[in-house]
């Protein structure tokens, strides 16, 4: 009985939106048939995308959406629309010479979108296409592990499974530390020449770097010669480098990544502890105050050489006082808690029970260094002041006055309000935010009528 009445009552409401709102437009979507698409790369200098299509009717747009790994969604590419109907083939060409790096092993899926008249706000997709960008200027040798694959293309078999016994080991140990579960293989990619590996990384590597992951693709970059590989540095490198990649495993989250100094830390000092030579750099920057306060490591480190390998003496220097001030499990706790999304302070508080701030404090007071001169914004400076002006600077919080009272003015006395007085000013401040206000109204109503 009571739905028969709701109903009674809103059918007249939906019949008078009918005839006011008039008949809902109709969509449609374009008419269109697709043909195979297709992609290919030259490493270094284009990619191009290729799809054949057969229109019944014009289009009025075209899009490319490419999704590359890791992001929130697709790059949006738009294109001018191709004029008439019957076959038509649609291309787009990424040129490197015109700007902007990819690294290679990076996965791109990619589809057309194509939209009829100008009633179509949805769109048509074509059928999807990927491709792998690869490094083709050298004929690569593979060789596969449980976890790792390595790629290499000078030296022979042995230096390929020295390269993989290391890259295993360095995975499965730090995964089975962080307790996370590694099921995609990680690419690690060996060049022997610098040009070659400069080239790979791109124009903003910087010259000190020997090894480079990026845990979107998975894939860990190394520079080393085949006579280097039983080197001891070559054993500190990929573990170092495939920490990073489990550490990512460990903390993967859309909302924050953990400080940088943590990151790095935790591999060097899985990869080679805290040794002396990187102990003796942060206590003499803490004798000489030089030393980098934990939160300006947060994100990159500096360019500078000193300062740059400061930054990771720094960072497992941090690392190695958390653990012996507060335990390795927390340090788990810690860096497992990032994944919930957590903020610093709240991961730092649940693990250790101090903020972040409060830990890179006691890390200081440890050093016994005095924290430097912060440097950066600065309090403005004081401006002009109006003439006979006696007071300093405003008291902050609700209701602090703007302008001090004048020279005649007592505590608890009324100001004057002559014309030269404070009085006067608020009294035409008003005046005139009234003025404004009505000439605003005025204004509004006019354009108002004009379109009524």
């Amino acid at each position: 009985m009571h739905g028969a009445g709701r109903v009674g009552r809103v059918a007249p409401v939906l019949a008078l939106l009918a005839v006011v709102l008039g008949p809902v437009p109709v969509v449609l979507a374009a008419d269109v048939e697709f043909g195979e698409p297709s992609t290919s790369a030259t490493f270094g200098e284009e990619i191009e995308f290729v799809q054949p299509i057969e229109l019944a009717e014009p289009a009025s747009r075209i899009e490319l959406r490419l999704t590359f790994p890791d992001a929130l969604g697709p790059q949006v590419v738009e294109l001018p629309a191709p004029s008439g109907t019957g076959t038509q083939t649609l291309r787009y060409s990424f040129v490197f010479a015109e700007g902007g790096h990819l690294l290679p092993n990076t996965r791109i899926n990619a589809s057309w979108r194509i939209y009829g008249d100008e009633t179509d706000v949805n769109g048509t997709d074509g059928p999807p296409v990927s491709l792998t960008y690869v490094d083709d200027r050298v004929d690569w040798k593979t060789l596969s592990g449980d976890l790792v694959r390595v790629h290499w293309y000078e030296g022979n078999a042995a230096f390929g499974r020295r390269a993989l016994d290391i890259g295993e080991a360095a995975v499965r140990d730090t995964a089975e530390l962080l307790g996370v579960t590694e099921e995609d293989p990680v690419d690690f990619f060996i060049y022997a020449e610098q040009d070659r590996f400069y080239d790979a990384l791109g124009p903003g590597t910087r010259e000190n770097v020997g090894g480079q992951a990026n845990a979107g693709i998975r894939t860990l970059f190394g520079l080393i010669t085949p006579a280097e590989i039983d080197d001891q540095w070559v054993g500190i490198v990929i573990p170092h480098e495939l920490v990073h990649l489990v550490f990512d495993t460990a903390v993967d989250n859309p909302y924050h990544f953990p400080p940088r100094w943590l990151n790095e830390g935790l591999a060097v000092y899985l990869s080679q502890g805290y040794e002396a030579g990187d102990r003796s750099a942060v206590e003499a920057a803490a004798r000489d105050g030089s030393i980098i306060p934990l939160d300006g490591l947060s994100g990159q480190f500096p360019t500078t050489r000193d300062r740059f390998f400061l930054a990771y003496a720094e960072s497992v220097a941090a690392v190695d006082y958390l653990i012996r001030a507060h335990g390795r499990d927390a340090l788990i706790e810690l860096i497992r808690s990032y994944a919930e999304g957590r903020t610093d302070d709240e991961a730092f508080r649940d693990a250790l029970g101090i903020d972040v701030t409060a830990f890179g404090a006691a890390w200081l007071d440890e050093l016994d260094a005095t924290p430097p001169q912060r440097y950066g914004p600065q309090p403005a400076p004081v401006g002009p002041q109006p003439a006979g002006w006696q007071g300093g600077a405003p008291t902050s919080g609700p209701g602090a006055p703007i302008l001090s009272p004048g020279p005649a003015a007592t505590p608890g006395s009324p100001v004057s309000g002559s014309e030269d007085g404070p009085g006067a000013v608020v009294v035409l401040v008003v005046v005139a935010v009234v003025v404004l206000g009505a000439g605003a109204l005025l204004v509004r109503r006019r354009r108002l009528d004009s379109h009524g």
